[in-house]
Parts: structure tokens; C-alpha cells; sequence
């Protein structure tokens, strides 16, 4: 049974709008909110609310018991603090470290939940990699990377903008934080360049902002190393470096964002790669120990849905069933660390990721 039920879904996109279906066949009352599109055919109610305006998401919230911001990033701190003001618990999909800071500040003396970061990465990668430390008696390294990629990419970038590309944008350019010599320090984004290969496809790999979450706080002292990194197919990374320093677009984001997501629109067919790998001791011995899944698109409530957007929307709805089933805590800030793998694995919509569950939806 679920503690509370009355949850509103802000920001009805495509990962919004199946959090909101989800969340609906999970047995919550939801009520979702957006001003850019119409609300007719979805199995829950729907309010045209104005989530810039402050009084306006109050007054939504009021009747309430929690929110999931699905907003552009810029907007996910105007609802932790209408979250606050009402009494809400709060959930988000940011990777903005400066939207994470906010919502601790919320947190310390709030009476309800808040849990930013619980999508794909931070979210569902940070909690995978916490458990992988956890089996070790003496993690040194955690290296964390997830790629979002079109199964088939075509021309030079290998790329189509199935996120948000405000959100691209963002942790391309933003430092980096990440551990080193067991001390937390900065680095740029879209740096330490490596290959990787996952199942015979060769990838690239480098630093980009905001996806370790609260990992490195966690982590000091306890780890030599830790860093994330984004997946891309060969010779992203390069083109990208291009883009924004030699065509000086690195300080007009906005105009960016415009530009790539025209050269390189949303495909339905796309891969979500997610890596997680340990160095340490376990059991008197130095190994290494790693988790690698690749998850494609799949069908959900008669409905096919992209890989990003199911995996980021299912880790976002079972935050959610785990606060209101008592699972986490029901105040205070919550990191996904704090997350327990077999917790997790358990709700209804974190089945999901079970190989077994993938392959008879496939």
C-alpha cells in the first residue's frame, strides 16, 4: 500500500508523459501538468499549469502529495521550492549541479522527501554503481559511463537528439566533478577521451557534467578514483570540441541546442548503453568486476517507446514507489545511493529491467 498517492507530473514530453503512465498504472491518482500540449487521450487528468509562475504551481500542489519534475532543467528548481512551500515530496531527472544545490538547501528543513537525480545518469547508473562498490571489501576505482545512441547513426556526429538538448548542451559544457587521489576536484567536460567497447561496437568516451549525482561526496576518502563518462559513437567527442570553441557557440547554449537538434532530429530506433566497472579488492584478491546492459525500445501499456525514454521514466516512477512504500526515506534529502539494488529491482516498474522482462516485452 502506498502512503501517499496523489502525485502531479510536471512537463508532459515523451519521458513526462510515460512517468505519468506509469505512475497511473502503479496505482497513483495523477494529474499531469503542461501548457504546450493537450492533455485529450491520456488515461489522467491534465491541468494547463504555468510552472514558471510560482503562485500558480503552488496552487497546483496544494491537493497534492508529491511532484516528478520532467522540466527543462532551468525549471526544476522554481518546482523544489513550490514543493517546499506546500509540503510536497519532490523528484527530479536533472543532471544540473546547481539545481542539486538548491534542493538540498530545501531539504534540510522540509517535512516530505526530496530525491533529485533519478533518471538514467545520475539515477539508474549511480545506484548501480554503488551496489558494484558495495561488493567489494576494498572498492579503489568506479568508473560509471552511459550513452543514449541511434541503433543505425548516420553522418560524421553519429548522433540524433532524443533528449533534451538543453540538457546535452549542459553537461557538455559544465566541469565535471570526479575523484582523484581520493580527494573530489574539477575537470572539463568533454575531456579524458578513451575507447570502449560494448559487445563487438566500438565506442568513445568522455567527461561530461552532473551524471555521478552526490556520488563524489559519498565517495571521497573511500575511493582512489571515480568519474562518469558519456558513450558516443567514434569521433563525437572531436566535432563537438569544434562546434562550440571554434564557432564560438559555447556561450550561446540556447542557439546551440537549436542548431543540433535540427541537424540531428529524435529517432525511434536507439540503444541505451549503461557501464559500470570497479577495480578492488574482494576476498584477499585485486579484480575488476563490471555490469554492462544495453537496453533497446520496448512496449509499455500498448505503446512503443524509446529506450531513453523508458529506462529514464521507469527509474524516475520507481524512486517514487519506493518513498511511498516506505523503502526510503519520507523526509529529508535522498540520494540514489541510498537506493538498494534488491529495492529497487522489487517495485512493480523497476521489474522492467529485468532481462527477463526486456526480452518478452521485445
Amino acid at each position: 500500500m502506498h502512503a501517499f498517492s496523489k502525485v502531479l507530473v510536471a512537463g508532459l514530453g515523451k519521458v513526462g508523459e510515460l512517468v505519468a503512465r506509469l505512475l497511473h498504472e502503479s496505482g497513483f491518482e495523477v494529474v499531469g501538468a503542461d501548457v504546450a500540449r493537450s492533455h485529450d487521450g491520456l488515461p489522467f487528468p491534465g491541468k494547463p499549469v504555468d510552472v514558471a509562475d510560482p503562485l500558480a504551481l503552488r496552487h497546483a500542489l496544494e491537493p497534492l502529495d508529491a511532484v516528478v519534475s520532467c522540466l527543462p532543467y532551468q525549471l526544476s528548481s522554481t518546482v523544489a521550492r513550490a514543493a517546499h512551500a506546500t509540503g510536497t515530496h519532490y523528484f527530479d531527472l536533472t543532471e544540473d549541479v546547481d539545481n542539486t544545490g538548491v534542493v538540498r538547501q530545501l531539504a534540510a528543513d522540509a517535512t516530505t522527501a526530496f530525491v533529485p537525480h533519478c533518471g538514467l545518469a545520475p539515477g539508474l547508473i549511480c545506484m548501480t554503481g554503488a551496489w558494484l562498490a558495495s561488493t567489494f571489501d576494498r572498492p579503489i576505482s568506479l568508473e560509471l559511463k552511459v550513452g543514449a545512441l541511434p541503433r543505425n547513426p548516420s553522418g560524421l556526429l553519429g548522433y540524433a537528439f532524443n533528449w533534451s538538448p538543453e540538457g546535452v548542451v549542459n553537461e557538455y559544457l559544465n566541469d565535471c566533478e570526479v575523484i582523484r587521489n581520493g580527494c573530489r576536484r574539477s575537470v572539463p567536460s568533454m575531456s579524458e577521451l578513451e575507447v570502449v567497447w560494448i559487445g563487438g561496437t566500438q565506442l568513445e568516451a568522455f567527461t561530461t557534467s552532473g551524471g555521478l549525482g552526490t556520488l563524489c561526496e559519498t565517495f571521497e576518502g573511500r575511493l582512489d578514483r571515480l568519474d562518469y563518462k558519456t558513450l558516443r559513437y567514434p569521433g563525437h567527442c572531436q566535432l563537438m570540441r569544434f562546434f562550440f570553441d571554434e564557432l564560438h557557440l559555447r556561450h550561446q547554449r540556447a542557439l546551440a541546442g537549436r542548431i543540433l537538434v535540427e541537424a540531428k532530429p529524435p529517432v525511434d530506433d536507439d540503444v541505451v548503453y549503461l557501464y559500470a566497472a570497479v577495480e578492488g579488492e574482494r576476498n584477499g584478491h585485486l579484480i575488476r568486476d563490471q555490469i554492462v546492459r544495453a537496453y533497446e525500445p520496448r512496449t509499455i501499456a500498448g505503446q512503443r517507446w524509446r529506450a531513453i525514454a523508458w529506462t529514464t521514466a521507469a527509474s524516475a516512477v520507481a524512486a517514487v514507489e519506493l518513498v511511498a512504500t516506505g523503502k526510503l526515506p519520507h523526509h529529508g534529502f535522498v540520494r540514489q545511493e541510498d537506493i538498494a539494488a534488491a529495492d529497487f529491482g522489487a517495485t512493480p516498474t523497476g521489474r522492467l529491467f529485468d532481462p527477463q522482462t526486456e526480452r518478452a516485452a521485445a
